[in-house]
């Protein structure tokens, strides 16, 4: 390719980027603690595109935009009274996330709900001003019909960007090509009046004849090549409009927790350029819709970059858009905010300032952070307002000394009480030439929550979590890194914390690793739940004998080796001798 040829394609694309809008906001991040276990679903995944799109480039502040909440009007075009008062309670929006009413904190929710179809409208008036792409990081409730909410979707906000743009006076033609993993029930029962769309579907469920849908129903666990042939067909027969709504479902992908479709991630992202390239020039918003699998936020971002620049490449597996944000907004604290200012005060110092009587000095954690510290670091991290939204305000924070170590814990109110929030105790410990963090307790807990059938008690359990683990892990390690120390040190008191922890932490004794190694692959296809109840209550055997839980030393090295160390042959050798079986729950 020539120079100018190079040139005019790097400027047609850069031209395509500026036309490009993407809506996002923070109330995207759902507010509910309990998603990711049982319900599989990633809460922070327009933050995670959002944070990934900044890092890489590829999305910069001028294709960015913050929708306003639609206004209740607005949602009733399409809804009707009965279901716009069950929205605005904690029993309705709870049988519509899958949730028990005593985590729905309701005002946060409905924010989060009203906001997305927010962007939802305003992107598809910006699609038709631009006559070009655009992107609402959340949205795609095509389950959601006039008087019924349900799958996660509490209002249509597709039906709802329609609505609004006929009630201006717009009478163009309107496409809704949902590529979700589920039919668009609820769209097709919404636009069934309307003689000037068109809705077509390719699911992995079959529920059904839809009215008025061109809808393909393929096999469970349909490949990449069946998809995108059934996908050619869909487009041929899809008609001309004036503005076509695209629902790039993230659940597509084999092994999502509701999807019956079996699509690799670079699958997904030739659907995207398949469906992209059928429209060009034409104005189109596309929403993200379901995903309940960890590489959806992997399909959003390709959706977004493809959109942005007319190409997509694989997220790097490696990749961590929450790690490097914390990277940045620790590279951004203050050391003097976090330890206070008498930290460069020498005892001297303070007896001169106090006449002589030494002054106390301020309680630190790890003899760095103070409590307002702490709080100001939570604050910039981001954890402090997703404990707001959960229902916690006037949060206090202490930093004191226990027996097994620091301790910080983290009050809040609500319905009139404290509760204990975050418990944290720790300390610094040799290992080889230095010291790690030792995590000798760590609870974050959402006393408001009741556990349920949708969110059961996990062994160890005293309340449902605040659903921060991740930020957790990544906070510990900030501190440790701060603080000089070489790693992270925790002991699994269970195996679903081990589990957890796996991809990152590794036991510190080889044949204990080698042990955990077998236990991962002989419990493989086990719930994680029946899996850790059934360690908990010794129902599992070490190669026919009772086995215990061993809760000793893992850990992560901040910096690891700038070489790969050969695995130690003991984890190999201990892991091929070791065979797990379980035995069945007594009725």
């Amino acid at each position: 390719m020539g120079l100018v040829s190079r040139l005019t394609r790097v400027t047609r694309r850069t031209l395509l980027g500026r036309r490009v809008r993407v809506w996002h906001h923070p109330a995207y991040r759902l507010p509910l603690g309990g998603m990711e276990g049982g319900r599989g679903l990633e809460p922070r995944r327009a933050d995670l595109v959002r944070w990934y799109g900044l890092q890489k480039g590829m999305l910069t502040q001028k294709h960015l935009r913050t929708p306003d909440p639609v206004g209740w009007e607005a949602l009733s075009r399409v809804h009707t009274q009965q279901l716009l008062e069950e929205m605005v309670t904690a029993d309705g929006l709870a049988r519509v996330f899958g949730a028990h009413p005593s985590e729905v904190e309701v005002e946060p929710l409905l924010n989060m709900a009203r906001t997305a179809c927010g962007g939802t409208v305003a992107a598809a008036f910006e699609a038709l001003n631009q006559e070009g792409p655009m992107v609402n990081l959340l949205g795609g409730f095509h389950h959601a019909s006039p008087g019924k909410a349900g799958g996660f979707c509490p209002f249509n906000d597709l039906a709802v960007a329609i609505a609004a743009l006929r009630d201006v006076g717009w009478t163009g033609r309107v496409n809704v090509l949902d590529l979700d993993a589920h039919p668009p029930d609820g769209t097709a029962a919404c636009l069934a009046d309307d003689r000037a769309c068109w809705v077509g579907s390719i699911s992995g469920s079959d529920w059904g004849p839809l009215p008025g849908v061109d809808e393909t129903v393929l096999p469970k666990g349909a490949d990449d090549a069946t998809y995108l042939s059934a996908l050619h067909g869909l487009l041929s027969r899809m008609p001309r409009a004036a503005l076509t709504f695209v629902l790039a479902g993230g659940d597509v992908l084999a092994g999502d927790r509701f999807g019956q479709l079996g699509m690799t991630l670079a699958g997904a992202h030739a659907r995207d350029r398949a469906v992209a390239h059928a429209l060009r020039g034409q104005a189109s918003v596309w929403v993200p819709a379901g995903g309940y699998h960890e590489d959806s936020w992997r399909v959003l971002a390709g959706t977004v970059e493809l959109l942005i620049t007319r190409d997509v490449r694989p997220v790097h597996r490696g990749a961590d858009p929450l790690e490097a944000r914390f990277a940045a907004v620790a590279d951004q604290l203050s050391p003097t905010r976090l330890q206070g200012d008498d930290a460069l005060l020498t005892d001297d110092d303070l007896a001169d300032l106090f006449g002589g009587s030494m002054a106390p000095r301020t309680p630190r954690l790890l003899g760095f952070y103070t409590a307002e510290g702490v709080e100001y670091a939570l604050f910039r991290f981001g954890l402090l307002t997703h404990i707001h939204r959960l229902g916690y305000q006037d949060l206090h924070f202490n930093i004191g000394q226990s027996a097994t170590g620091e301790t910080l814990k983290v009050t809040g109110m609500s319905g009139g009480q404290r509760h204990l929030l975050i418990d944290l105790v720790v300390e610094r410990r040799p290992y080889k030439d230095g010291q790690v963090l030792f995590v000798n307790w760590l609870e974050l807990s959402h006393p408001r929550a009741s556990f349920s059938s949708t969110r059961p008690q996990l062994p160890g359990q005293r309340a449902p979590g605040l659903g921060m683990s991740r930020e957790a892990g990544e906070v510990l390690g900030r501190m440790a890194r701060r603080l000089g120390l070489l790693g992270v040190m925790v002991r699994p008191a269970h195996y679903h914390v081990a589990y957890s922890a796996r991809s990152r932490f590794q036991f510190t004794d080889p044949a204990r690793q080698g042990r955990f190694v077998a236990l991962l692959r002989d419990l493989r296809g086990m719930p994680l739940l029946e899996a850790t109840r059934a360690v908990a209550e010794g129902r599992v055997r070490l190669n026919g004998a009772p086995y215990a839980w061993e809760a000793t030393d893992m850990l992560v090295l901040l910096d690891p080796p700038a070489h790969p160390v050969a695995p130690d042959p003991e984890i190999a050798r201990v892991a091929a001798e070791s065979h797990f079986t379980v035995v069945p729950a007594a009725n």
